[in-house]
């Protein structure tokens, strides 16, 4: 085990392993009254999210890229609506997020699940390599941008997820956005 491991990616002696379910998390937990945010709550773990804390009584929305395709996912899964949000692009989080502060509500949780993996070298309107925009930096624009609602809860809390995919290739701080190596799309994710 690395130093990195070793001092932040310590237990928390949960009960909980590798094969607990959101819904064993969750067990005997109310939501009712409660808003979450779910990035990518359409699909993969973000769909199974939606589903626990929908049944949990949360009211859930799911920002999704592909609105048409989070309908179609989402139909039936009581408690949820949907907004349309691109994590690769400043003005759809700035949007997303003053449309969701103008109701001037709470906001209790905010997951940010959404990620890609394994597309073509792009980059975003900042020149920002596009994984590395949406896997990362987008999370912690969502999250500055709705601050307000989140202190409005009172207790709020933010979620991101990642992976092991750092494991896989170190991280390149002298060229983050690939402009003077080959682009690979494992090293971008990582």
């Amino acid at each position: 085990m690395n130093n990195y491991q070793g001092a932040l990616q310590q237990r928390l002696g949960t009960g909980f392993s590798h094969s607990s379910t959101a819904a064993d998390v969750i067990k005997g937990i109310s939501l009712a009254g409660k808003t979450a945010i779910v990035t990518g709550g359409n699909t993969g773990i973000g769909l199974q999210t939606t589903k626990t804390l929908a049944a949990a009584g949360a009211t859930v929305i799911v920002a999704a890229r592909d609105v048409e395709k989070a309908r179609k996912n989402l139909s039936g899964i009581r408690n949820t609506e949907i907004m349309w949000i691109d994590m690769m692009d400043p003005a759809s989080i700035d949007g997303f997020a003053e449309k969701y502060l103008s109701e001037g509500e709470p906001l209790h949780l905010l997951i940010n699940n959404a990620g890609i993996m394994w597309v073509p070298f792009r980059k975003d309107s900042r020149g920002i390599e596009s994984q590395l925009a949406t896997n990362y930096i987008s999370q912690f624009h969502l999250t500055a941008r709705l601050w307000p609602a989140l202190k409005l809860a009172c207790g709020a809390r933010i979620v991101n997820l990642s992976s092991l995919g750092h494991h896989m290739a170190p991280f390149d701080f002298s060229d983050p956005n690939f402009s003077n190596r080959p682009y690979e799309t494992l090293a971008a994710y990582g």
